[in-house]
Formats: C-alpha cells, structure tokens, sequence
C-alpha cells in the first residue's frame, strides 16, 4: 500500500466532536461516523495553498467544481450528471432538510428503510412531517437485511405518503442495494406518486464484491444528495451537492436552500471536492481495502472472543452493524456499560430506530487496526 492508514494521529485537543466530547482521557471512540485516517496528500495540498492566500472570504465556486463532480461519478458509476442538476449546500444533513422542506407540507408521511440514519428521523419531524418506518427484515438464507416489499408498497400507497428517503449505501446495516431492489422501489414509487430522495454520502466506501448502483441511474426523477465527505474523510469543510433533474423541482429547492441560509460554502469545502475527485482516487481504493481488512480483523476476533456477537456482512459503509442480543436485554444500557467498564464508546442501535434497532450496536471501523483491536480487547476483557 502506499498510504499508511496505519498511523496513530492525535485528535483529542483539536476541537474534535469524535475524541473530544468525551473528556475521559482513557475513552477510545468508535461512534461518530468520521475517520482516524489522514486525508489525502492532494486533498491535504489543495486546502495548504488555499489557506496560504490570507482572505478567506465569500466563495465562488467555478467551473472546475462542477467538471470535478461530473468527470467523478461518469468514470466511477457511469451516471452522467448535467451541469445544470448540480445545487451546492453546506451539508448532506441540510440538504435532506431542505429537500424536505421544499416538497413536502406539514403533516404529510417520509417512508424510510429503519434501522435508518438517526438524522433521518429529526429532518423528517423538523419538516413537519410523519416518519413512516418500514422496517428491513434480516434473512438468515440470504445473511442479510432486505425490504419487506408488501409492507413498503402499503406505506408508499398511504395517501399521505409524498417521499421515500433512501439511504443508498445503507447506514447502519451496511447494505449496497442491488439494481433490481433499488428498481422495484422506483416502480412502487412511481406507482403511487411517490418521490424518491436518496442520500449517497457513503456511496464511494463499497466492500470487495459489491458495487454502487447511484439511484439516479435507475430513476432519472430521483433526487441524489452526495458529499465527498464520509469517503475522503472531509466533513468539517462542509460542502455536499443535491443533484436534480427536473428543472422545477429543483427551483424550489434552491429557493429552500436560500430560505435556510445554507446555499453559502467556505474556502476550504471546493478545493478539497475537486482535489478528492481528481486526484485521490487510488487512496480511495486502498481506504477500502484497508477498510475491509479491518471487518475481517472484527469478524475474527468476534468469532474468538466474544462469541454472544454476531456481526452483520458490511457490503458498504464502515460502520460495522452487531447483533448482542444474546447479551443484554437494553442495548442502550449495555452500551453504556461498555462505555464505563472497557472504555469503548459505541452506538446503541436504537438510536436508529428505537424498535428496529434493539438489540444491536454499531462500530465505527474507521481507525487503525491496532486501535481496533486495542478496543475489542478491552470489551472482551470486561464484558465476557
């Protein structure tokens, strides 16, 4: 490999929500989905010769932006995305917002896939909308999460129902969905008058064997929310695209982005999109091997050491997704054991959906193995 995603770099002190939220010295994080990796060399060269010019004022992005995301996703995924589709916003999580805000009007239902992103529920709620929680059903013969389609076309039929909120690769069960499934929604969908909003923030972390089907490339109508910011590990510059077809749609999002004070973008955010697009595909590569030599390095040590464990197969994401049913009866409460006995800070599964994700937690990968495995060790240790 040519980057060392080995190396133990310090956060804590930096004004780090991962490391510094919990001020216990001893505490190692695997919660908050962002990395422990360095960004890449181009990424990190490109923000240096941005920072060196000492005005950092209002930002104009420039044609260059839009050729790096266009050339990106038509090389990568075979999606050709139009110039004009593209909105620029501060986030992903405001650009769901936004786009809910825009198309949906108070008291009418968002159906999403739950377990599903926490963030989902409180846009949803802050929209003045209902969340509608289909819940994914685990297929032992498959060994995998799947939509219970009956139960999915009975919400989306729901007169109520104006909006599915996809998470495409899904955050936690790390599903990739298949082009036939990403279909079959987009046809119950479009059966029922139903829009599509897919959030695609991790759809550049894909695990040997899997490939990203971008929801647009099924469903020309779909509207895509996508950041470079999970994947090249550059969620503190703030910067995310809403990509969307239809001219009018697309007007009144714009205008929600306006209304919302979310359509401004700093210095840093568009320079390191266009560094992490042009030039940091092979670090991207090399992430995702790393990635998923650190779920086996989980999946081994669970089988050794914490045998009450199972963890789920992780086609997509980093966030590895843990059935420890067999060990508490609170997730939430065992959580916090962890968190006060072996010094691990994990998330209880209910945070993402308080009945679909009992039972379970989610770990964050993210990090040097060493650090990885110096955690599970420590769970092991006190908790079996």
């Amino acid at each position: 490999m040519k980057y060392n995603f080995d190396e133990i770099i310090e956060r804590r002190d930096t004004g780090c929500v991962k490391w510094d939220e919990m001020p216990n010295a001893d505490v190692i994080p695997l919660w908050v989905a962002d990395m422990d990796f360095a960004v890449a060399p181009a990424i990190q060269e490109a923000v240096r010769k941005r920072a060196e010019h000492p005005i950092y004022a209002y930002t104009l992005v420039g044609d260059d932006y839009y050729e790096a995301i266009i050339n990106w996703f038509q090389r990568r995924h075979g999606w050709t995305i139009a110039r004009e589709h593209i909105l620029y916003t501060i986030g992903v999580v405001p650009a769901i917002s936004c786009t809910l805000q825009a198309l949906t009007m108070p008291g009418e239902k968002v159906v999403m896939l739950s377990p599903d992103y926490n963030c989902f529920f409180s846009s949803i709620r802050n929209s003045g909308c209902e969340v509608s929680e289909s819940v994914l059903q685990y297929n032992g013969h498959s060994n995998r999460f799947e939509v219970d389609w009956e139960d999915f076309e009975t919400r989306c039929a729901d007169e109520k129902t104006t909006i599915f909120l996809l998470c495409n690769p899904h955050n936690p069960t790390g599903r990739v969905w298949h082009r036939d499934e990403l279909q079959l929604m987009s046809d119950i969908c479009r059966r029922h008058q139903v829009r599509i909003v897919s959030d695609e923030i991790h759809g550049e972390l894909i695990m040997p064997g899997n490939t990203l089907v971008p929801m647009a490339t099924v469903d020309a109508d779909a509207i895509i929310l996508n950041s470079p910011s999970k994947s090249f590990n550059t969620a503190g510059l703030q910067i995310a695209n809403i990509i969307c077809s239809d001219p009018a749609t697309r007007r009144r999002i714009n205008r929600t982005i306006n209304i919302n004070e979310v359509c401004d973008v700093n210095p840093f955010g568009p320079v390191a999109l266009i560094a992490a697009y042009n030039d940091s595909e092979q670090w991207l590569d090399e992430l995702n091997e790393y990635l998923w030599d650190n779920y086996t390095a989980l999946c081994d040590f669970v089988a050794k050491h914490l045998p009450q464990w199972k963890v789920m197969p992780m086609e997509g994401t980093y966030l590895a997704w843990v059935d420890v049913s067999l060990c508490c009866d609170s997730v939430a409460a065992y959580c916090d054991d962890i968190l006060e006995k072996a010094k691990v800070w994990v998330n209880p599964g209910t945070m993402y959906g308080p009945q679909s994700g009992k039972g379970y937690l989610r770990i964050n990968l993210a990090c040097p193995r060493s650090r990885l495995l110096e955690a599970l060790s420590h769970i092991a240790r006190v908790m079996f």
